[in-house]
């Protein structure tokens, strides 16, 4: 089924709006943004460790590891990136173990802008135009640019087809205290996703933790961002050294409780980056469900960056399957 997000309602729309004031220039925003809790650290990493050892057994399993693969972001970011490397990752993600056509299929296909077009060919001729384009967008993965450039960059990929766009703030501006600078450029992004028949790709917005320094600025991010009318937040590129880790993703999806409590718009969180295995990717999955409830358990509303991840997750559900772990000689390599 294709991957929808549906509009705010009255009551959602109302309750938005009401905040209107909190965005309401620089020195309102700061003293919203920095109104906010603290972040109690230790508390919050003795939390996500617990959580991370919740046990998940047979028949639940095998269910969550297909909730897992239909949560993924089949990704491909290279400057060697080719069409035929395009076509087979969406070949993958269409039918991700061909030899057990049950297995389910992935919730995008992820690429620069200039692939765009190629993967929504390939899925088309796959059977599979289900599976989402998304495109990375606004010069990932630094998002070194002008305004003018991101925007661009943006309105091409729109223009190629792709349904959803990551886009990564500047964080540069985000350390100096330059809060509405980024409320304002994911406005204008997601004012970029609009297409001229009035429909719009879903924005992502990226935040790259592992440069934010503190939990507190993760928080605060959080909230710039859904104010901002992001449709999902992410933690990260995969490009840096520290990417998605359980403290940090357990804090956003805190913060989206939190923002759906006060306004009842939901947004969808995205890990990004480091997640390789099963037992991890089990482990998110959890901190979803005990944090945000089932509504958010689909790939409506959260998602993994993380291509690695599909080949373990495949290698996992073949041994539930039969019995033997066949090893990654039986996927394949990407």
């Amino acid at each position: 089924m294709p991957i929808t997000v549906p509009a705010y309602g009255k009551e959602a729309a109302g309750r938005l709006a009401s905040m209107a004031d909190v965005t309401a220039d620089d020195g309102a925003l700061r003293r919203f943004l920095h109104g906010l809790p603290g972040v109690d650290a230790v508390g919050l990493e003795a939390r996500a460790a617990t959580l991370g050892t919740r046990s998940i057994k047979t028949t639940a399993k095998a269910y969550a590891i297909d909730l897992a693969i239909s949560m993924i972001d089949l990704t491909t970011l290279e400057g060697a990136d080719t069409p035929g490397k395009v076509r087979a990752l969406c070949a993958k993600g269409s039918t991700p173990d061909p030899t057990d056509r049950t297995a389910p299929k992935v919730a995008a296909i992820c690429v620069y802008p200039d692939m765009v077009a190629t993967a929504k060919e390939a899925l088309r001729s796959s059977g599979a135009p289900d599976i989402h384009v998304a495109s990375v967008a606004t010069a990932f993965p630094a998002g070194r640019a002008a305004l003018p450039v991101k925007l661009a960059d943006t309105r091409d990929a729109v223009a190629a087809g792709a349904d959803e766009i990551d886009m990564v703030i500047d964080r540069g501006a985000f350390l100096s205290g330059r809060y509405l600078e980024v409320f304002e450029e994911i406005k204008a992004v997601k004012e970029a996703c609009v297409r001229p028949d009035g429909s719009a790709a879903h924005l992502k917005v990226i935040f790259e933790t592992g440069e934010l320094q503190t939990y507190d600025n993760v928080r605060r991010v959080s909230w710039l961002a859904m104010l901002a009318g992001a449709d999902f937040i992410k933690t990260s590129t995969g490009k840096v050294a520290v990417n998605a880790t359980p403290p940090v993703t357990l804090l956003m999806l805190e913060a989206v409780r939190d923002f759906h409590a006060a306004t009842g718009v939901q947004v969808g969180v995205k890990p990004a980056g480091g997640i390789r295995t099963t037992k991890d990717a089990l482990k998110y999955l959890v901190m979803v469900n005990e944090t945000l409830g089932e509504p958010w358990l689909t790939a409506d509303w959260f998602r993994f960056g993380a291509s690695s991840l599909l080949n373990d997750l495949l290698m996992q559900r073949q041994k539930l399957s039969t019995g033997r772990y066949s090893g990654p000689d039986y996927v394949t390599v990407d």
